[in-house]
């Protein structure tokens, strides 16, 4: 099983809308390295859910239900899309200056790549995550 982050915007698709549609596709990702990382994704990985912007927050935990296909958004160009359905919202959602000033996570990816939109993050990492979030697998 691979872990990973996804980023957006609560304005444009929140935690709660992922939660009222129940499933939805993970499209319009733009940078290739953030596609790359779409494509590694497979069937009941773990997505960290992230909300960017003002109050950067990871508030809850999805799974990948569908594995990449070609992204029905794009107007041209080789991009993919992948299907999620939220597992759990947090109980205690993780703030970016909490993920910074925890040490054991000082080398995450979101810290040193915070433009990412798709990121892995390492077995170690998700499981202090959800240790800090007061909710293990």
């Amino acid at each position: 099983m691979n872990y990973w982050l996804v980023k957006t915007e609560p304005a444009t698709f929140s935690w709660d809308k992922l939660e009222t549609e129940g499933v939805s596709m993970w499209d319009g990702v733009r940078n290739y390295q953030a596609r790359n990382n779409l494509r590694k994704m497979l069937v009941n990985d773990m997505v960290l859910f992230y909300h960017s912007g003002k109050n950067p927050v990871i508030v809850g935990l999805a799974k990948v239900v569908k594995e990449n296909f070609p992204d029905p958004t794009a107007k041209e160009g080789d991009w993919s899309a992948v299907e999620i359905c939220p597992v759990r919202k947090f109980k205690q959602i993780i703030s970016l200056e909490e993920i910074k000033t925890t040490p054991s996570l000082k080398n995450m990816l979101l810290l040193r790549n915070s433009r990412l939109s798709v990121q892995p993050v390492l077995n170690e990492e998700f499981e202090i995550i959800l240790n800090i979030a007061g909710k293990v697998i």
